[in-house]
């Protein structure tokens, strides 16, 4: 190929994307529609493009993306990641504090960053800890059934002051806690290791719950909701773990853990199962306990394995409670970005939320250049940033970028809205936000560029998407 042919389809290929959403004449312009673009090959990284703007008319085109905000469904709390041990000690202890502001506001602040609303705080030590803990260790053969040396001091050395600086940047972040595993004496297995509750031990494993949201509040953190166990159905060799069966959970949720936050005064939700989308029978089954079920706000769900539809088998059958999906990680085994781009899209941020889910979670909020630091588990996970103990170089990982699509918009309390599609090339999720803003979130899963139209309220726009691309569109109907 000649150089000049070569330069000119270069410009080529760059004029296209640059007018991946082209602009409206003034003279007719209606609604202005504002855009933000990632591309598979990451030339473009939540880069805001040129804005369109509706016009009066039907729809050309023969894909066509039907957005509908009269048709309202779950109310969203946010998206985010995980507040593990891990993260919170690499964010304090491995950049200065300059790079950390920096980082926090890159993760927490709407306009600077990409605005994540909901976290996840592992209560002690999960596989992304520094060392195996809980809010009352004893030593082995020792027992504190009345919990009076129940303490959150370690969580104060560094989760709960970064804790606090993520709400001072973002007031409107919640938080949800989940147990890897009760103290040790509370379990058949008097280790943090495998093992399951104690029948003796549910009344103090409920009050266990009390104290650490009670001590949690009493540090300016209130907890919105609590999971009884991570992964029920894995218990982990090497790091913390507890089995814990769909009956086990439906008896601590109605002879203990609700009586005692119903005594105590406390509207923290109680949230169940925080596994695998392939075991929907599980939550089901809690469900299905009407004693349970009066104190359960809804059911929690991972993404390893299994399909998202779970979700709706589950919410499709109770339709009062809430769906929450807590859990998916990146890793070195999936090291293309565009893949991972589209991965999250289509299965997390799309898939989740029009099967219901109100909260999209990654897990490690950051982690090190050596996937760690672990217990043990997973040895290759990725965060949603990499934080390098060694240089203090922070790298946003494909994860920033796919979420941010969603968190950065998408504000808590938006509602899911109806966005069809004519076609099969371009999936979305839209949402109108407490302003009356609307977003919409449209991937091509295809591999070639696909041209659809927008249409809302009887106006509507042409678009034009490269293959692999994610477009975030947000309109309102102030801004003409």
């Amino acid at each position: 190929m000649k150089p000049d042919r070569y330069k000119l389809l270069l410009l080529g290929m760059m004029a296209v994307v640059l007018a991946v959403l082209p602009a409206c004449s003034d003279s007719d312009a209606g609604t202005r529609v504002e855009i933000w673009l990632t591309m598979p090959d990451k030339s473009r990284l939540l880069e805001q493009v040129d804005s369109v703007s509706f016009r009066s008319g039907k729809p050309k085109q023969s894909e066509v993306i039907q957005v509908d905000d009269s048709i309202r469904y779950q109310q969203m709390d946010g998206f985010g990641a995980a507040m593990t041990d891990s993260s919170a000690w690499l964010l304090a202890n491995a950049l200065d504090d300059e790079k950390r502001d920096e980082l926090m506001k890159l993760l927490f602040h709407r306009e600077e960053g990409i605005g994540f609303s909901y976290l996840r705080l592992p209560m002690g030590a999960s596989d992304f800890a520094l060392q195996p803990y809980t809010y009352d260790d004893r030593a082995q053969g020792e027992t504190d059934p009345e919990l009076e040396h129940f303490s959150i001091e370690h969580d104060r050395q560094y989760i709960i002051p970064l804790l606090k600086q993520a709400m001072s940047i973002n007031p409107d972040l919640k938080i949800m806690a989940s147990p890897w595993s009760p103290p040790g004496w509370m379990k058949t297995s008097d280790s943090l290791i495998g093992g399951s509750l104690k029948p003796e031990a549910y009344e103090p494993f409920a009050r266990y719950f009390v104290k650490f949201i009670q001590a949690y509040e009493a540090e300016g953190i209130p907890i919105d909701a609590v999971t009884l166990q991570n992964e029920p159905h894995h218990v982990p060799a090497d790091y913390p773990g507890m089995r814990m069966e769909a009956w086990e959970q439906a008896l601590l949720i109605k002879e203990y853990l609700g009586p005692a936050f119903k005594e105590n005064g406390i509207d923290t939700k109680i949230v169940i199962w925080d596994h695998n989308w392939d075991e929907y029978y599980y939550p089901l089954s809690v469900l299905g306990d009407p004693d349970a079920n009066s104190y359960i706000a809804g059911t929690a769900f991972h993404g390893y394995a299994g399909e998202v539809s779970s979700q709706s088998r589950v919410k499709e059958a109770y339709p009062d409670k809430d769906i929450y999906f807590t859990e998916s990680s990146g890793g070195e085994w999936a090291k293309d970005f565009g893949s991972n781009l589209k991965w999250d899209l289509q299965n997390l941020i799309i898939g989740s939320t029009r099967h219901w889910a109100k909260t999209v979670l990654k897990w490690n909020l950051a982690l090190d250049e050596q996937h760690g630091p672990y217990l043990g588990g997973c040895r290759d996970c990725r965060g949603i940033v990499t934080i390098d103990r060694q240089t203090g170089e922070v790298v946003l990982n494909e994860e920033y970028y796919a979420f941010g699509h969603a968190s950065k918009f998408v504000k808590p309390g938006a509602f899911r809205i109806e966005s069809a599609s004519s076609g099969n090339d371009i999936e979305t999720v839209a949402f109108v936000n407490p302003d009356d803003s609307l977003v919409l979130i449209a991937l091509n899963v295809s591999e070639a560029m696909k041209e659809f139209q927008v249409s809302w309220r009887d106006q509507s726009f042409a678009c034009s998407l490269p293959a692999g691309a994610a477009a975030t569109m947000v309109w309102n109907l102030r801004d003409k």
